[in-house]
């Protein structure tokens, strides 16, 4: 029984292995109970959070989230998420915007962003290039790096929640869509979690970062 939830944290982030057949309700509970004994360790961190084993509805996940954040005071504000099928989603996403840029109002930067250097965009923006450690983007739209991501972004900057930010390689030192916000410590240098192309997404009052899947 004691393994139905595991618990694999680190300084960046936290694994939450679920299991798979047994009921929800019981999962709640080992849950709670994981968390409380270890609630004075997590107090006021701020972490990203990946569920494996377990493939939760919304409302699950959200009550688990909801738990911790309860029994323990930390802040989640990252959700790692492995769903294939909403990899493939958000990939069709950045796909059809990359194609309808050329014909609405999108704007296109080509070259890398260097320190101190900022761009606004009063729509979405595309950089071809690196977003280097120093540099800001600012976009009222989403915001799509094709090359690394390591300076500030700020997608949805006028309040839009349904904006997003996608980067070959995801290691902001801030990143923030509408009003939800991602600080360096959550992203830092997890490798882990940031291998290969990302998409930045707000569901609710937390950012979730996928994988963009070949």
């Amino acid at each position: 029984m004691d393994r139905l939830v595991t618990i694999k944290s680190c300084r960046y982030g936290m694994e939450i292995y679920l299991d798979p057949d047994a009921p929800f309700e019981v999962l709640l509970e080992h849950v709670e109970e994981k968390f409380r004994s270890s609630a004075r360790f997590f107090e006021g961190a701020q972490v990203a959070v990946s569920f494996l084993g377990r493939r939760l509805t919304y409302t699950e996940e959200q009550a688990v989230l909801g738990l911790i954040s309860k029994t323990t005071e930390m802040d989640i504000v990252c959700v790692i998420d492995q769903d294939r099928e909403h990899e493939l989603a958000y990939k069709r996403i950045v796909e059809k915007t990359l194609s309808d840029f050329p014909v609405r109002d999108g704007q296109f930067y080509r070259g890398t962003l260097g320190k101190r250097q900022v761009i606004e965009s009063d729509t979405s923006i595309v950089i071809l290039g690196n977003v280097e450690p120093g540099a800001s983007v600012i976009a009222k739209g989403s915001i799509v790096v094709i090359g690394a991501l390591y300076g500030k972004v700020h997608a949805g900057a006028a309040g839009n929640q349904e904006a997003y930010i996608a980067a070959l390689s995801m290691q902001p030192r801030y990143l923030r869509i509408g009003d939800v916000e991602v600080r360096q410590q959550v992203f830092g240098q997890n490798r882990l979690y940031l291998h290969g192309p990302k998409i930045a997404a707000v569901d609710g009052t937390r950012i979730y970062l996928d994988p963009l899947v070949e």
